[in-house]
């Protein structure tokens, strides 16, 4: 049985380069609807100029983005936001002093009504701590106080502050740029979990990370950059943690695995 699937983030041939050096080479990439897509791949694989590329963060210089169908060109990350595409970046990307509900609005924060918000430019803060709530309960972060400093977090809780602003804006997709590496087990769990509830919202999620049973434990698929092209999109059920190494480094080709260990 065949089952298509709405896609809903496409790029086709992306090339990028820095002077002599070519980051890109023809790259492709496909988010399906509703699903978590893990992007591994070695140093120098291009995976981190290809979420540059599809958060707006860097132009391609060529190559077709599409975002429900229709073709993009993001000049700026803010671009990317408008369009529905939130990027939570591995340095935890909080401002420390301010609390979660302020971090949660950080760069669109809710103005007043009337003249106190468009004259005065007045924050709406009871709105924001109120919607702040409601989010973080939406997802079940358990954090005892929005208005406390982000600060007093630990680093698992600041990133899921990260991943539940993200997951609160979003319309379409979440990348998640490495977003356990900094975080013991427990707290790398939290955060998992977090993502999960993030898919089932009916989010797509791209999760850029070296950890692989934490993306065994997690993804859907597994899109393998390798020497800045799309290398394979493997299957985790099928493949082993070992195979999928070695098809990362390029000790195994492709080719060479069984027609179950890549995703269709």
């Amino acid at each position: 049985m065949h089952t298509h699937y709405k896609i809903v983030m496409q790029a086709t041939g992306l090339v990028k380069r820095y002077g002599q050096v070519t980051a890109l080479d023809g790259a492709d990439f496909e988010l399906r609807s509703g699903e978590i897509l893990a992007v591994i791949g070695d140093n120098g694989a291009g995976k981190s100029s290809l979420i540059k590329c599809l958060s707006g963060a860097t132009i391609p210089d060529e190559g077709n983005i599409t975002l429900d169908g229709t073709s993009i060109h993001f000049k700026s990350p803010m671009d990317a936001r408008r369009a529905g595409i939130e990027t939570v970046y591995q340095d935890l990307a909080v401002a420390p002093a301010m609390s979660i509900a302020e971090n949660l609005f950080l760069g669109r924060e809710l103005r007043r009504e009337g003249f106190a918000g468009k004259v005065l430019r007045m924050l709406d803060k009871k709105k924001m701590l109120d919607e702040s709530i409601a989010r973080m309960q939406d997802l079940k972060v358990g954090i005892r106080s929005m208005t406390q400093a982000v600060e007093t977090l630990s680093g698992g809780q600041r990133q899921c502050v990260a991943v539940s602003r993200a997951a609160a804006f979003a319309q379409h997709v979440v990348i998640m740029d490495e977003p356990t590496a900094a975080l013991g087990v427990k707290e790398g769990n939290m955060v998992l979990e977090l993502i999960r509830r993030v898919r089932d919202k009916g989010l797509s999620v791209v999760l850029i990370s070296h950890n692989m049973p934490h993306v065994f434990e997690i993804a859907d698929r597994i899109h393998v950059a390798r020497l800045g092209k799309r290398g394979c999109v493997l299957n985790p059920k099928n493949i082993s943690m070992a195979d999928t190494v070695a098809v990362m480094t390029g000790a195994v080709q492709p080719n060479e695995l069984s027609a179950d260990c890549l995703a269709h």
